[in-house]
């Protein structure tokens, strides 16, 4: 059997996010950003392991303003909407492991996500969600990705408050968090 550290080692890991710039909530009221929350988290976990990136974009960009992307979203979950996703999907079949990270919209994960994950082949691979949130924590999207993926192993997720992404404390959490998923 190898241990966590072999583990860790023979892994194969992508790492896949989508994320806002632009006006964000922030502490009860809006602050603009030049790097989402979730990208900044996506960061964290980079700097810790090594894997293959692939960001999520739109190929129609949010507004960069947060009411009428909120106003958007909800047309989107209204509608059980597949937004287009701009550009090459990468093969996860190359890999063992997936972090998917994105932000929690309306106590979801943006309908973008569901666009993608319905479009990988994640059989037999390791699913490991992440969030940034304002309220709700992890909102149960680490239980959304189980129903959605019954032939993938989905794992807790890991929820950061978007405002406490780069807060004293968070770069253990996430550190905690990669050495409970034998990935570092």
């Amino acid at each position: 059997m190898e241990s966590s550290t072999e583990q860790a080692a023979s892994s194969r890991t992508l790492l896949i996010w989508f994320s806002r710039d632009g006006e964000n909530y922030w502490e009860g009221g809006r602050r603009d950003l030049a790097v989402g929350n979730t990208e900044r988290l996506a960061r964290l976990i980079t700097e810790r392991i090594e894997v293959q990136e692939y960001e999520v974009v739109p190929a129609d960009p949010y507004p960069e303003a947060y009411d009428p992307t909120v106003e958007r979203n909800v047309r989107e979950q209204n509608a059980d909407a597949r937004p287009a996703i701009a550009g090459e999907l990468p093969d996860a079949q190359d890999f063992d492991t997936l972090l998917i990270g994105s932000p929690v919209w309306n106590v979801r994960a943006p309908m973008i996500l569901s666009a993608l994950v319905e479009s990988l082949d994640l059989t037999g691979m390791r699913v490991l969600p992440f969030v940034t949130y304002a309220v709700s924590g992890m909102a149960g999207i680490d239980r959304d990705y189980r129903e959605v993926l019954p032939d993938a192993e989905v794992a807790d997720g890991l929820a950061i408050r978007g405002e406490d992404v780069e807060a004293e404390g968070t770069a253990a959490e996430v550190e905690a968090w990669l050495r409970d998923n034998n990935l570092l």
